[in-house]
């Protein structure tokens, strides 16, 4: 039992350096962060499933959907050309909370009455606000760092609480790379907006 529980610890660990590096790429606009990221969501469906996790294993296979997605909508866009970052219009604001609220109902009734989870309410309210941020990240919406950074705070102590304490170290990093990513995308706008009213 020890000898799993020390194999765990250390694909925790691996799972954060990738993803570590993954969320740093995308700090900085680089669209080669899925790439780390797809390892980093691998190796984290192993753990959450030996921890019970279940929301949070239908949360990483969405996210290597939505990583592979995003990979090809950051580097070609719907022009074939690389889609700049933009703020969420109102319909994506609209689609973002209907991805909540119905993951979270969805998932809370599946994890409480289909599973052995004994935080079914908790899982399900990181993952809803997950599942909308990681939609609003492939579509190189500003947003997404809001929306993670919320999944973020809820995840923290519930990572406590399952005792995944590298996971829950990484979780505080993330949580405030995305403050930190906000700003930076928020620069990286307003220079793109000062270039074309130069060249205007």
């Amino acid at each position: 039992m020890e000898d799993f529980f020390t194999k765990l610890i250390w694909l925790q660990a691996l799972g954060t350096a990738f993803g570590v590096i993954q969320v740093l790429m995308a700090r900085k606009n680089n669209v080669h962060n899925y790439l780390f990221g797809i390892v980093s969501i691998l190796i984290s469906i192993w753990v959450h499933y030996q921890s019970k996790l279940y929301a949070d294993i239908l949360l990483s296979f969405y996210y290597l959907i939505m990583s592979i997605y995003g990979w090809f909508f950051w580097k070609f866009g719907k022009q074939k050309k690389e889609s700049p970052i933009s703020y969420a219009n109102k319909t994506e604001y609209l689609k973002a909370f209907g991805i909540v609220l119905t993951c979270f109902v969805f998932m809370s009734y599946w994890l409480k009455f289909h599973t052995n989870s004994d935080v079914p309410l908790w899982d399900a309210g990181v993952s809803a606000f997950a599942w909308a941020g990681m939609w609003l990240m492939a579509k190189r919406k500003m947003e997404n760092w809001i929306f993670l950074n919320i999944s973020n705070a809820i995840s923290i102590p519930l990572l406590f609480y399952k005792e995944l304490y590298i996971y829950a170290g990484l979780t505080i990093f993330l949580f405030v790379i995305g403050t930190s990513g906000y700003l930076k995308w928020r620069k990286i706008i307003q220079n793109d907006k000062r270039t074309r009213f130069a060249k205007a």
